[in-house]
């Protein structure tokens, strides 16, 4: 994603005191609010002082220079694989996409909860894409999250992400302790957000977005966690002076899976990397009835991405919600396409593989893909 610099409010970091302030390490964050993951909408109270405005960004923008090809927007990656490691590597090398090199990149992780994976993104698939983006030149790279299930910090320091980071060189980001300050309410036209949403202003501020998404259904309202709806992790639940809780609005509004589509409006990522080794069928996000797909994939389109991962959920069976209709027609995935995030059709969407095995089971997603 290109730095928009209208995004950007007076006095905020400049990049040295955002490195030193904002992406210092966790040190200085420590723990933040427990988060539920669903709950009831209980007030319809607004801020009385929104936070600093921004236009939703042209996901139909000029891409980002690129220095190793231009992929089609609709590309999808799929390797089949049980080394998420290798998996992890081998998608970022199909996909032809490095727009890395000397740019600051924030990678946005499922924290969600502490759980294993698919419940959370396995450590594994962390560090691979980390070494795969440092190996394409990256500059300094960020983790953060926001979890819904519990504490962000706990999370992370269970998992034992913040100890991954001081060995292998990244920064953390746990956007619970973000000031008043560090949001930014975004308003999509005909959105079905109230007054908008808040979303961390450190995504918006770094030269380059990753966001890497687990394979699940969602049993709270969401019908599926993919790309669209790890985005959720962006916003915030409550932003510090104010009363408004946006996730009490998100999970009990009847329009939940079109407001999780339009979080998306607020960033273009220059890379998905979803990893579907094991994924959730039924359940989720944080347990589940789990298969076992056995594949990694990448793209730059969420659409494009997320119809896949559908896809698969429907392959190896899953809820009523997931399984039903027109993959296209699906609310995230319909939402999605209203506001141009990415390819509109399935047809228009090309699977790319680099082996037998990975182009057998490729076909057979094709083929869910296309019947729907």
């Amino acid at each position: 994603m290109r730095r928009r610099d209208f995004l950007k409010t007076a006095g905020y970091y400049t990049g040295a005191a955002m490195g030193a302030a904002a992406l210092g390490g966790c040190a200085s964050l420590l723990r933040g609010s427990d988060v539920g993951e669903v709950s009831k909408a209980t007030s319809t109270e607004m801020p009385m002082e929104k936070a600093p405005t921004a236009t939703p960004l042209d996901a139909s923008a000029t891409p980002s220079p690129q220095t190793s090809g231009v992929p089609p927007v609709n590309r999808v990656v799929l390797v089949k694989t049980d080394d998420r490691a290798e998996g992890v590597r081998r998608a970022i090398d199909l996909l032809e996409h490095n727009p890395f090199p000397n740019r600051n990149v924030f990678v946005k992780p499922n924290f969600n909860s502490a759980d294993s994976a698919p419940g959370s993104t396995h450590n594994a698939t962390l560090q691979s894409l980390i070494e795969s983006l440092s190996d394409q030149g990256a500059g300094r790279i960020t983790v953060g999250d926001r979890s819904g299930m519990g504490n962000t910090y706990a999370v992370m320091q269970q998992k034992g992400v913040l100890q991954m980071g001081e060995e292998i060189g990244f920064d953390t980001l746990i956007f619970d302790q973000l000031g008043a300050d560090d949001w930014v309410n975004f308003s999509p036209d005909n959105s079905h957000w109230r007054g908008g949403f808040s979303f961390a202003r450190p995504l918006l501020d770094t030269d380059s977005i990753v966001q890497t998404c687990c394979l699940k259904t969602h049993r709270y309202g969401g019908h599926f966690t993919l790309s669209l709806k790890n985005s959720v992790g962006m916003v915030a639940k409550q932003v510090p002076g104010y009363g408004y809780n946006y996730m009490d609005e998100l999970h009990g509004s009847s329009h939940q899976r079109r407001m999780i589509a339009e979080i998306n409006t607020a960033y273009v990522p220059d890379l998905v990397l979803m990893d579907g080794v094991e994924a959730f069928v039924d359940g989720g996000p944080a347990t589940g009835t789990k298969v076992h797909p056995g594949v990694i994939l990448a793209s730059i389109d969420r659409i494009a991405i997320d119809a896949v991962g559908v896809a698969i959920l429907r392959y190896f069976g899953t809820t009523p919600e997931v399984a039903k209709g027109p993959i296209f027609e699906l609310d995230q995935i319909a939402r999605a396409v209203d506001l141009d995030l990415g390819v509109d059709a399935p047809d228009k969407i090309e699977i790319v593989t680099g082996d037998s095995p990975s182009a057998e089971f490729a076909a057979r997603i094709t083929d869910v893909l296309m019947m729907s």
